[in-house]
């Protein structure tokens, strides 16, 4: 275990995509973090604040994250326990990163944004 909290631990991940990929999981059994109560999700985001930072300044290549949830077998959840997943993302790890997690359906994640968004 990384750390814990009265609600919550982060853990490494079994099968990490980047170096230091840890999970955020609430103490209590729920699904998904639709099913969480308030404090469990503000105890959630503090053991990432808390592990991001600890991982900012021991891993000084580290220049973003991703963070992510799959919520239901169409979004690809197979372990029915909440859990974050923080991924650290280092430049360079991949040719082109725009688009992040739109690249969970094969073909959407690059896109043009419209002058307003950009």
């Amino acid at each position: 275990m990384l750390l814990e909290n009265a609600l919550g631990r982060a853990i490494a991940d079994g099968f990490p995509v980047t170096s230091g990929h840890s999970l955020i999981v609430p103490k209590r059994h729920v699904a998904d973090p639709f099913d969480l109560t308030s404090d469990e999700l503000l105890a959630c985001h503090e053991l990432m604040s808390v592990l991001r930072r600890t991982q900012m300044k021991n891993d000084l290549k580290i220049d973003g994250y991703n963070i992510g949830v799959n919520v239901g077998i169409a979004a690809g959840q197979t372990v029915f326990h909440c859990h974050f997943h923080l991924i650290p993302r280092r430049s360079g790890d991949v040719p082109d990163p725009r688009g992040g997690v739109r690249h969970v359906i094969p073909g959407k994640g690059f896109y043009e944004p419209s002058a307003g968004e950009r």
